[in-house]
């Protein structure tokens, strides 16, 4: 039996595996269980219904055992059996039962030998068992049948690798005796998962079908693929026994009669058997659990701490109270307002770091979206000026102008205001997507409900449009405001553009500055000693070649007349650090009015029509005071639009979340019809709250477990070799010839394998390890007859 106080605690892992199951979460937490693993027809159902004393496990030929098959044996005062899936039923007719369980079977799977991962959960009470929870999974099958896919043998080991890999779950590993027990699936799955065999307990079944002259013996002995925790040998009942329906008590008999009778198994039968293996695993699950709790009530504390929030909330809700249907409105409305607000200003309890919020998302529009859009609108060079030299003699007509024109300027940079609304109003559509983005974020959370989440969606998109439409009325008006009047008078318009940078002359560097009408030099940036002032009257430049071994990019400026430009020199070279600067001065030098030698094939020039110089003059003029002017606009819209639309978009639509939302839900009428939950968000709410009971309830009961509770120590580590080619091959040396049927080495007079010396000593039982086997005094065929409990084994004469 169990440890003294630790009974209940086979009983509380079954509850909370029904709990959990109901919600698909018992995989999750690792539950303490047993896990049955074997190859077909190995004898794992004949086992479990040795366990219970009754036949209630479907049977047949190929795979019978198609669903996982989560079985609880409960100690009690009657006997009775029930299935997670009908709690309600019980079930006093054991063929009920296994009817039930083909039906629930067939019901997932199809008739034509289908599987399934998902478990039928069946708990028997009856006065003839030990608290246990045991997993029956399908048999290791490598030929597919009926309609079952070709990689059935993968699927197969997979559902196993499901189960076999909790750390938690003990692997009770089912091989017949008469096959080779070096190819056992069941070994070699349990191996691949517990390779310290910690977890692994050995059954072996049909002791009683083995050829003549041949056993068992050094399997269950554990001397010849030795587990940690050994071999248990057990005796079933025959297909004829089955068949002829003999009674699973009558089949006890018969086994306990066969070891104590049976020459190479009667010196150990009290450790053999049905009754022995149920007790056994009995003792090692309640070990197991017992050692595994500290990680077990942790992992159920983070569970329950995980859940505890939602469950709250879920405890206070009730469909049926309309007082609290509007009380949970009120409140799904009021966190919808934070949510919002949260995420646009950004001010989170969590922070996301991995994607942009929306307020961060709408920032970025307004600081790097929007002037890109407003710098790709600016004219090519070579157009505006084109566009310039046309309106210029468009307003002179047949006279021949002295002045510069204001009209043509003034319908320049009214043609050029006018081509921001549609950047200003792409920007909108922006705005509000993002919006709209960070809206439905929000809403998501009321999924749960349906019917309010479609209504207030439908009413915030309403009141989104609203404000947009009212943002574009009102960008357009400050297009339309700077249409209507040119301030030439703004402090920052200075009619043209002064060019200051520093620039290489000759060997000398110098602070130019480059106005409209000349060019002047000063030694440096205080602008303080002036070098010299250089009129650009009939001044132009050409591009001079790098020089061997030099870096600097130079042109040279010059007088058409042939004069000296500086001093004795006919030209002026000037050398720029950088492509970047030379192209920067070319193009002050051309607004200036001081054209390239030659005009660029580009027409980044001057136009080939262009051969008025006055003319040329006064484009370039115009062209400095359309740039000067546009920096001024491109700096209102720039700072001007964003405000516009925070304030009548973004603070809007914030407000009415805030404080006209709820009215407008209340104003639909039948508020009680908004909170009315889904089918699946109902089904989640009990689920949690079942879930959040369950592992509530079972951290109470563990709580009142001491751990000071004694149990069996875990057996001290064997040879784990087997499992490689050479140790089988060992095993099974020439010399001791191996049936041809059973692959288990007999037992012949005169090489009788090597057996346990024998010590005393009290305590906890060892079991015996490969090393330290030696030939023990007395019968050839048999080891002394000793209680398990006092065999050691020494560490001499190691095979």
């Amino acid at each position: 039996m169990g440890n003294r106080g630790m009974e209940d605690l086979i009983p509380l892992v079954n509850s909370l595996q029904d709990a959990l199951s109901s919600v698909g979460q018992s995989c999750s937490l690792q539950l303490p269980q047993i896990a049955v693993v074997g190859g077909q027809s190995a004898g794992k159902s004949s086992v479990l219904e040795s366990f219970v004393g009754r036949d209630f496990l479907p049977r047949g030929s190929g795979i019978v055992t198609r669903r996982p098959l989560i079985l609880q044996l409960l100690s009690a005062n009657t006997e009775y059996g029930e299935f997670l899936h009908c709690k309600e039923k019980k079930f006093t007719d054991f063929e009920e039962i296994c009817k039930e369980i083909e039906a629930e079977t067939c019901r997932v799977t199809g008739s034509n030998k289908g599987i399934s991962p998902l478990p039928i959960s069946l708990r028997i009470y009856s006065p003839h068992v030990l608290n246990l929870t045991l997993i029956d999974l399908p048999g290791i099958t490598k030929v597919p049948i009926g309609d079952q896919p070709a990689d059935i043998e993968y699927q197969i080991r997979d559902m196993i690798m499901q189960y076999i890999c909790n750390e938690n779950c003990l692997v009770l590993a089912v091989t017949p005796a008469n096959t080779d027990l070096a190819n056992s699936d069941a070994l070699k799955l349990a191996k691949d998962v517990d390779p310290q065999g910690q977890r692994t307990i050995g059954v072996i079944t049909k002791l009683d079908l083995m050829d003549g002259g041949t056993d068992a013996r050094d399997i269950l002995e554990n001397r010849l693929l030795p587990l940690r925790r050994g071999y248990i040998g057990v005796v079933n009942r025959s297909q004829k026994d089955i068949d002829g329906r003999k009674d699973i008590k009558a089949a006890l008999l018969a086994e306990r009669k066969f070891f104590l009778s049976h020459p190479a198994y009667k010196h150990m039968a009290e450790r053999m058997g049905t009754p022995y293996l149920q007790r056994i695993l009995n003792q090692q699950l309640t070990n197991h659990i017992r050692d595994t709790l500290p990680t077990f009530r942790s992992h159920l504390q983070s569970q329950l701490l995980a859940l505890k929030k939602e469950a709250e909330e879920y405890k206070n809700y009730s469909p049926d109270d309309p007082a609290r249907r509007t009380k949970t409105l009120l409140q799904l409305v009021q966190r919808l307002a934070v949510d919002f607000e949260k995420l646009i200003e950004g001010s989170g309890d969590k922070v996301d770091t991995v994607n942009l919020s929306g307020g961060a998302r709408i920032n970025r529009i307004f600081h790097e979206r929007f002037p890109y859009e407003l710098v790709k609108i600016e004219s090519n060079e070579g157009n505006l000026r084109r566009e310039i030299n046309y309106a210029i003699r468009n307003i002179h007509g047949v006279r021949t102008g002295l002045f510069t024109p204001d009209m043509a300027f003034e319908a320049i940079v009214k043609k050029q205001i006018l081509r921001l609304k549609e950047p200003c109003m792409k920007f909108i559509d922006m705005v509000s997507q993002e919006l709209v983005t960070t809206v439905y974020q929000c809403i998501n959370k009321l999924s749960s409900f349906p019917t309010l989440r479609n209504e207030t969606e439908k009413i915030i998109s309403t009141e989104i449009r609203e404000q947009e439409s009212k943002c574009r009325e009102q960008v357009m008006l400050i297009i339309d405001i700077q249409l209507a009047y040119i301030n030439t008078k703004h402090e920052d318009f200075i009619g043209f553009t002064n060019n200051i940078s520093i620039m290489k002359g000759g060997a000398k560097e110098y602070w130019f500055i480059l106005t409209a009408e000349s060019l002047s030099w000063f030694k440096d940036d205080e602008e303080k000693e002036k070098k010299y002032m250089l009129p650009l009257d009939n001044l132009k430049l050409r591009d001079v070649e790098k020089g061997f071994m030099s870096n600097k990019c130079v042109f040279a400026i010059f007088n058409t007349e042939l004069r000296n430009v500086y001093k004795d020199y006919r030209c002026l070279e000037l050398a720029c650090n950088s492509q970047e600067e030379l192209d920067s001065w070319k193009a002050s030098l051309l607004r200036a009015g001081v054209y390239p030698e030659k005009v660029d094939e580009k027409g980044n020039g001057a136009p080939e029509n262009l051969t008025d110089p006055q003319l040329e003059r006064q484009v370039e003029i115009i062209r400095s005071l359309v740039d000067s002017y546009m920096n001024i606009i491109y700096r209102t819209i720039r700072d001007l639009i964003p405000k516009t639309i925070m304030h009548l978009m973004i603070n809007s639509v914030k407000e009415f979340i805030s404080s006209e939302l709820l009215a407008q839900l209340y104003a639909l009428g039948e508020c009680s019809a908004l909170m009315d939950e889904s089918p699946e968000q109902q089904q989640h709410r009990e689920e949690v709250l079942r879930k959040h009971t369950a592992l509530k309830e079972a951290l109470d009961v563990i709580g009142e477990f001491s751990t000071s509770t004694c149990s069996t120590p875990m057996p001290p580590p064997v040879d784990s070799s087997w499992i490689q080619s050479s140790r089988f091959s060992s095993l099974l040396s020439p010399t001791l010839p191996k049936n041809s049927v059973t692959g288990i080495r007999p037992v012949i007079r005169g090489h009788a394998p090597p057996v346990p010396r024998v010590h005393t000593r009290t305590g906890p039982p060892a079991y015996p390890s490969t090393n330290g086997l030696r030939k023990a005094t007395g019968h050839p065929n048999r080891a002394p007859s000793v209680p398990s409990q006092f065999i050691v084994f020494s560490d001499q004469n190691k095979i």
